[in-house]
């Protein structure tokens, strides 16, 4: 086990949940835009209408600096951040999926290639060529995807990996091509909204007509992202289901979640058909923010629903194996560590904390707690889910009622089962009960 990295009243999944849902803006950006954005100079070229090509400069100078800066400060923060939250959750990914890492590299250093060479030789090739480096770019991010999808989509559904192992059972995963064709279609609505932005700055028959264009690439994408959305949601697995219908935090999330999805889609309708002219640029920006607000939401159910896993049926949220995976000569750690103990296990720890000792038992009590429930839960009075006031809810009388709830942790379908012998179980217990008796 590594150190933990205890996040006061945000937890260490919110910072990635932060980060990552972030991230999801300038990434589907960047793969839906210049889909976009050649059909319109493609259209340009054909009509003669080199005044489009304004918006082309524009909205491809904003790809530059939104998707390939923010964006990839924001990659790099997803890693940073999940590298330190669940390393081992990391470790596993990374001996499973390397060389797809590895291939969605090779894609993404093509993106950076062509994006630069589109935006630089525009007006200055010939119009054949540019198209082509477009299309290239276009491909090049949609390939990106392809492999990122396979990875994120198997840490919910590894399918037939938890008995093979294998590289391609655990890609081609039960939920692969309903969550790729959701985030294929719903890209088109996340670059329409920037697209709309941009066309905003435009004046005249200009604006109007590229804003049309745009407004129906996205309202087609919206419309196909709500029919394989359903199919993704029908292909969850049984828990997951049950924990988006049951949990209200999960509810109130699909709800703002549906809610911004309906608002995107009125907005391109009324854009693409009706009012073109009600696109401007403060509308934009507010739709722009209600958006992130949307993935956020959504990001928050995908997340959600794989509790208590990082990697579903495989690995807990507190790092510890749940389940034998033969082909890889993996066991199971749970008993082991009800046995052994966690504390042999911290190899990071001075030698006084190695053995718990009535001088000490607070102090271990606290490490062994952050390793069992840092990942989800403030330790501070207040944030995100605060264990003082979870606790304070109980109206535990002693250590020994924190005790007994945390041996029957494994009751609550959300809940990884405590890992820890009986010793280090008590020893957490009887810290996490000052902690409601420093709130009373």
């Amino acid at each position: 086990m590594y150190p933990i990295w205890e996040v006061p009243y945000l937890s260490s999944a919110l910072v990635i949940g932060l980060i990552a849902s972030f991230h999801v803006l300038p990434s589907h950006l960047a793969v839906g835009a210049l889909w976009v954005t050649v059909f319109i100079e493609k259209i340009g070229l054909e009509k003669n209408r080199p005044e489009y090509f304004a918006f082309i400069k524009r909205f491809t100078l904003l790809l530059l600096i939104f998707a390939f800066i923010f964006g990839s400060l924001s990659g790099i923060g997803i890693w940073y951040s999940a590298t330190v939250s669940s390393p081992r959750g990391i470790s596993a990914l990374i001996h499973n999926y390397v060389w797809g890492w590895a291939t969605e590299w090779v894609f993404f250093l093509i993106e950076i290639a062509t994006i630069y060479a589109y935006y630089y030789t525009l007006g200055k090739v010939d119009p054949k060529t540019h198209l082509r480096i477009g299309y290239l770019y276009a491909l090049a991010a949609w390939i990106s995807m392809i492999i990122i999808t396979g990875i994120l989509a198997f840490q919910l559904t590894p399918g037939k990996w938890l008995e093979t192992g294998d590289f391609f059972d655990g890609f081609f995963n039960p939920t692969y091509f309903p969550q790729l064709l959701t985030r294929t279609s719903v890209m088109f609505g996340v670059a329409g909204i920037y697209g709309l932005l941009i066309a905003s700055t435009l004046k005249g028959e200009t604006r109007l007509e590229i804003t049309k264009i745009i407004s129906r690439f996205a309202l087609a994408g919206m419309i196909l992202g709500l029919i394989f959305g359903y199919w993704y949601y029908k292909k969850l697995p049984g828990p997951a289901q049950q924990l988006l219908s049951s949990l209200p935090y999960m509810q109130a999330l699909a709800k703002v979640t549906l809610i911004v999805y309906a608002i995107l889609t009125l907005y391109f309708l009324l854009t693409a058909f009706i009012i073109p002219r009600l696109n401007n640029f403060v509308l934009s920006l507010i739709l722009i923010i209600a958006t992130f607000i949307g993935i956020l939401s959504a990001e928050g159910i995908r997340e959600g629903v794989r509790r208590p896993y990082i990697i579903f049926g495989f690995m807990y949220g507190n790092q510890a194996v749940a389940k034998d995976l033969p082909a890889k000569k993996i066991k199971s750690e749970v008993e082991t560590f009800e046995k052994e103990g966690l504390l042999s296990r911290l190899g990071y720890l001075p030698e006084n904390l190695r053995k718990i000792t009535p001088e000490n038992r607070l102090e271990v009590g606290r490490v062994i707690a952050l390793h069992n429930c840092a990942n989800c839960h403030a330790f501070t009075d207040s944030g995100l889910r605060p264990l003082p006031a979870l606790f304070q809810k109980l109206s535990p009388q002693s250590p020994e009622d924190i005790d007994a709830f945390l041996s029957a942790l494994s009751a609550f379908p959300y809940m990884p089962p405590f890992i820890g012998n009986e010793e280090e179980r008590k020893a957490a217990a009887e810290y996490l009960f000052t902690l409601v008796n420093k709130k009373k």
